[in-house]
């Protein structure tokens, strides 16, 4: 009886079979009866539920005639039709705030900014208003904050 590694060095390459290129051959056959297969069954299962795909397409875009669908067809319009009413409802409900109110909060965080900005590199701090001194910080401070707070109410 020979040992497991005495016949593994035995073996000769030449002697060893192509399992790669028979599996892949045998792999490439298989995925083409697969998909015979599957598109077999889906006709069949239409055949079997017996609807036509342009009657569901038909009640779900609510173009179809009510009269000659199935009571299951009926059922099916008539909920597409309650969840299309319920999204409008909700989109309707949303509130949103007027055209003005983002460039109107933009302005001011901007306004404060440049505020603050002049009256550091004005000379002796004497600008955006004289003889208030650090001030004007606090009014460009309070400018950009205002604009922030109103970031919060956006909607």
């Amino acid at each position: 009886m020979l040992m497991a590694d005495e016949e593994l060095h035995e073996t000769d390459s030449n002697d060893q079979k192509d399992w790669q290129g028979e599996t892949s051959s045998e792999a490439a056959t298989d995925d083409a009866a697969k998909s015979e297969n599957a598109a077999d069954e889906t006709a069949a299962e239409d055949e079997n539920y017996s609807v036509d795909m342009e009657k569901v397409e038909a009640v779900l875009n609510a173009t179809a005639d009510k009269a000659t669908l199935t009571p299951q067809m009926q059922r099916m319009m008539s909920r597409q039709a309650e969840n299309t009413k319920r999204v409008e409802e909700t989109i309707k409900g949303t509130k949103s705030n007027p055209r003005w109110f983002v460039p109107v909060f933009c302005a001011l965080m901007i306004i404060g900014l440049i505020w603050c900005v002049v009256y550091y590199l004005s000379p002796s701090g004497s600008w955006p208003i004289p003889n208030i001194g650090a001030w004007n910080l606090a009014i460009g401070f309070a400018l950009i904050m205002i604009g922030f707070l109103m970031t919060m109410g956006w909607r």
